[in-house]
């Protein structure tokens, strides 16, 4: 039997793609599975030379030291400037309102990589 928070979490990963690559660059995908040494869930998200792991999340527990956790050791997988998280909002079925977490370390890195040359 499949499992239905599986389906949530895919449907989940897919329009979150949809929307990044819609909105912000074209290049932005679902991610193949790479098993034990998993690499987040969205491919080609790069903010200037580095690349931003993601890890999108649709559960009904909130789990932020959990998911944060996995997001960064996935960006250590995948040699990433940072991890992030794009939780899933309950009752809220549009993209744009969804959450995205992260550390302040980690905020400030993005920052820095934005806006240093």
């Amino acid at each position: 039997m499949s499992n239905p928070n599986g389906r949530k979490g895919a449907s989940h990963e897919r329009q979150t793609a949809d929307y990044w690559r819609d909105n912000w660059d074209d290049r932005i995908d679902r991610r193949v599975r790479t098993g034990a040494k998993d690499k987040g869930d969205l491919a080609n998200v790069r903010v200037r030379n580095h690349r931003i792991v993601v890890e999108c999340k649709n559960t009904r527990a909130v789990d932020l030291a959990g998911w944060i956790g996995e997001a960064q050791q996935e960006a250590i997988n995948d040699e990433a400037l940072i991890g992030i998280v794009v939780a899933k909002r309950k009752g809220k079925g549009n993209p744009e309102d969804q959450y995205v977490v992260l550390t302040q370390g980690d905020f400030l890195k993005l920052l820095a990589a934005v806006t240093c040359p």
